[in-house]
């Protein structure tokens, strides 16, 4: 049998299901991925599982987005997740060391393994021959936890790579392509597998970028072979033992083939307000600018920074632009002071940034409203930023350094050549010397975890009833984002380990009543549109409803992880067609639902009091079990999944 390189890995952990796409399988990890926004809700209920160590390989706590310290609140959680850390057999990386992606890539990428990350992101790890996928904190708690973890097996999706980037043309370029094909719908349920002549000539770093925002088509991840290109990095980065040559077997059968020409593609733009609106940036109108910013967990690279600084050598930045540049981790920051990319992006003007998300998240140089700021980040969904009424675009380094220089959103293509910095030998010492290592299991029993006064343990939902009567809460369109539930930004993110007063933020963007609402109603159903919780993996917007006594979402579609976020915490996600037209206030009788969930029927019907709407029960075996168990936490205590055999790491 000729398996796909995705199918290779996923068969290579199956423990329960048949790779079959669609049908539930569950799969054993060899690494977890948390950072300290969505890693407090992922350790609190970890302990909830009453163990005494991880029971994975390798887990790690990256620091990396709620670090601006406004209060006492980020210190307490950095308190919380460096003693939780150290009790459990965590390593644990400080604010400051870096951005959870690129460290991961430089220090623990290995090829063949499959990585659960608490961040939608972590499918940049498919750069170096990983299944690499993000979840909501509750199902990375659980698979650390020893009892694997469990989703519908994707499809895959053949992505050929032929030729060679032109001058001015970057990975960036190659998955803005993508999305201007697939759009944030397109992917669902996918993997894009690549492969091809064309993969050969895009670095590690470049195929992160690649990975990294891959899933913004609504995809599971994005896997790259294991090729010459891979040893190469990880000679680089001190790891050679790492290395195996993976790729898909001859023959294999992809579920959909697409084919990109690189030597056809020229220099793209995402507008606002989505990273699938794309268009050439030579078909933009003229887009003066007022802000311009280089990094975040991608295109934060020495190879992104030098070929920006390369740009700018001995140039000015427009005297109107404010230019940001942000390092993806220390390493990289050593490394382009050594090799004078530092002070080349410094004399040009650019405002040098810690490695942290920063900006990316809304912590940090938010724009002017209504003000183009033009950004090399994955997202540009409204209010990301920090500033409500934000016009963010999506580029290629390239693209930013061309626009920075000329004040407006310019085609870098024709440029004079460039000649970016060599780096110097990266410093592959300095993670060991700051991220810390587990303690041996007999070492913790002392360790006490400390829990300041913000961190609360979400709240368990109570079991699905089968008659459910609910008021219609909000009435929202096409794909609403987790940020638009928990808003990103210094202010909001910095009570995310307390889910009451995360919840006063919810769909402010929207409905500034939605919240006092929710509470006098004593909950409700939250009615939306297509891709409904698109974005990032946060399980915040899904353990809100459950402090607000929402118990169903009735949406069109749902986004992949955010969907997974609702079962986890016991809300149902219904699926409703288009031409409902419900209003607020309006009363639903949800009959037979517990009955449908259990006796595994298709849909189940609401009285309205004036019709009947039918909603879809689109759900697994796995999927039904969970929500009548009350969530997957009560079905794991309930025995629902047992743990895997694996030894307790220590």
């Amino acid at each position: 049998m000729a398996d796909t390189l995705t199918y290779k890995i996923l068969r290579a952990h199956l423990a329960a299901g048949d790779l079959v796409p669609g049908s539930d399988i569950t799969v054993r990890t060899d690494q977890i991925l948390m950072e300290d926004a969505t890693g407090t809700m992922a350790a609190m209920q970890f302990e909830e599982l009453g163990l005494d160590s991880i029971r994975v390989p390798l887990a790690v706590m990256y620091v990396d987005h709620n670090v601006l310290q406004i209060d006492d609140k980020n210190m307490q959680d950095h308190t919380y997740l460096r003693t939780f850390s150290e009790k459990y057999g965590i390593r644990y990386s400080p604010a400051g060391h870096g951005i959870s992606h690129y460290i991961h890539l430089e220090r623990f990428s290995k090829p063949g393994d499959l990585i659960l990350g608490a961040d939608s992101h972590t499918s940049t790890a498919g750069a170096a021959a990983m299944f690499a996928t993000g979840a909501g904190g509750l199902e990375v708690a659980v698979a650390m936890g020893g009892y694997g973890f469990d989703f519908p097996c994707p499809r895959v999706i053949g992505v050929e790579l032929t030729g060679r980037l032109r001058d001015a043309v970057e990975p960036k370029d190659v998955v803005l392509d993508i999305l201007r094909r697939y759009g944030v719908r397109g992917g669902r349920g996918a993997v894009f597998e690549f492969h091809g002549p064309g993969v050969h000539t895009l670095t590690t770093s470049g195929r992160a970028t690649i990975a990294n925002m891959i899933i913004e088509t609504g995809s599971t991840t994005a896997v790259f072979p294991s090729d010459d290109e891979t040893q190469h990095w990880l000679v680089e980065q001190g790891r050679p033992q790492d290395y195996q040559p993976l790729q898909a077997d001859h023959g294999a059968v992809y579920d959909e083939n697409i084919s990109i020409d690189l030597g056809a593609l020229g220099p793209l733009v995402a507008v606002p307000h989505s990273p699938g609106n794309v268009l050439e940036v030579a078909e933009l109108p003229d887009t003066p600018l007022a802000q311009v910013c280089v990094g975040s967990s991608v295109n934060s690279s020495y190879d992104d920074l030098a070929v920006v600084a390369a740009a700018l050598r001995g140039k000015t930045v427009h005297p109107r632009i404010q230019l940001t540049v942000t390092p993806g981790s220390r390493q990289i920051l050593t490394t382009i002071i050594e090799s004078g990319v530092y002070r080349d992006l410094m004399e040009a003007g650019a405002r040098m940034l810690e490695p942290i998300c920063g900006p990316c998240v809304g912590i940090g140089q938010a724009p002017l409203a209504g003000a183009p700021s033009l950004r090399t980040f994955n997202r540009n969904f409204p209010g990301r930023s920090g500033t409500a009424e934000d016009q963010v675009y999506l580029c290629s380094p390239s693209t930013a350094a061309a626009s920075a220089l000329a004040g407006r959103i310019t085609d870098p293509s024709g440029r004079d050549p460039i000649h970016p910095r060599p780096a110097a030998a990266p410093d592959t010492t300095v993670h060991d010397r700051h991220i810390t290592a587990p303690l041996p299991l007999g070492d913790r029993s002392a360790i006490v975890v400390e829990r300041g006064p913000n961190l609360i343990s979400p709240q368990l939902p109570p079991p699905v009833p089968d008659d459910l009567p609910v008021r219609v809460l909000i009435c929202i369109g096409d794909d609403v984002s987790t940020g638009d539930m928990a808003p990103d930004g210094a202010i909001a993110m910095s009570v995310w380990s307390n889910i009451a007063l995360c919840a006063r933020f919810m769909f402010n963007r929207f409905d500034a009543g939605f919240h006092d609402r929710a509470l006098e109603w004593g909950g409700g159903i939250i009615v939306a549109g297509d891709n409904y919780g698109q974005g990032s993996s946060r399980e915040h917007a899904a353990l809100i409803p459950v402090h607000l006594g929402v118990r169903a979402i009735a949406a069109t579609s749902y986004a992949r992880i955010h969907r997974r976020n609702l079962i986890a915490a016991g809300i149902v996600p219904l699926v409703r067609t288009a031409d409902t037209e419900p209003e607020i206030g309006q009363t639903w009788q949800l009959h037979g639902l517990r009955t449908a969930l259990r006796t595994g029927e298709s849909a189940v019907t609401a009285n309205t009091g004036h019709a009947d709407i039918t909603f879809t029960l689109d759900l697994t075996e796995g999927e039904r079990a969970v929500l009548l168990a009350g969530g997957l936490l009560a079905h794991i205590r309930q025995g629902g999944r047992a743990a895997l055999r694996q030894p307790i790491w220590v």
